[in-house]
């Protein structure tokens, strides 16, 4: 005999699949904002420029490369958080902005782990002439950092795209309604209590409650 599967059976696998993504997006989205924000504060290259007392040292961080990767991060850092606050479309809406923030940050990282234009303008501001560029150029690997943070956006973006519709939302009470808030039912005045009578005359009530 065919065993018959209880429902509460059948609404636990989705539930816990939801409250796995759930953390899991909440973990990887804000970590991943975390360190490509750390990254693009640390030095992505350095090198040198020949002016005349001899070689000057230049290093350039990872905003002084690129501003996308810092910008990308917090919008997708306010993505994360907007994704809880609507519905449906929205939420999809929002989690493919999510999954883009993401994608654009490594793309804007791994274009700018290899970029010497900003030390070129240090170099040129060094030693005076719009002609100079720098010499003995180095990278390092932050800028790879910045796209690890990116991709762990990413992924909070695809998961909210894939798993999203079984999140939690903001409470309905929070939310605005069209619909006229029902009014209250006075209260007949005590015929005991004078001074209840005569609120409820100023009020335009009758005070019996007929």
């Amino acid at each position: 005999m065919t065993a018959v599967p209880h429902p509460r059976t059948e609404a636990a696998g989705p539930a816990r699949s939801g409250r796995r993504s759930l953390a899991l997006a909440l973990l990887s989205g804000a970590l991943g904002a975390a360190v490509a924000l750390l990254a693009t504060r640390q030095e992505w290259s350095h090198g040198t420029a020949s002016v005349a007392g001899g070689d000057f040292p230049l290093t350039a961080r990872g905003s002084d490369v690129t501003g996308v990767p810092a910008a990308l991060a917090i919008v997708g850092l306010a993505a994360l958080v907007a994704v809880f606050a609507v519905r449906r479309a929205g939420r999809v809406a929002v989690a493919a902005l999510l999954a883009l923030s993401g994608a654009g940050i490594i793309a804007a990282a791994l274009a700018g782990a290899s970029d010497s234009a900003a030390l070129d303008d240090q170099a040129a501001q060094a030693a005076g002439a719009t002609s100079a560029t720098v010499d003995a150029l180095g990278h390092t690997a932050w800028p790879y950092v910045a796209a690890a943070g990116g991709a762990l956006i990413l992924l909070a973006g695809l998961l909210a795209l894939r798993y999203g519709r079984r999140w939690p939302a903001m409470s309905g009470r929070y939310e605005r309604s069209g619909a006229p808030r029902p009014r209250r039912t006075a209260r007949p005045a005590d015929p005991e209590r004078p001074e209840e009578l005569w609120k409820a005359l100023d009020r335009g009530e009758d005070p019996t409650g007929a």
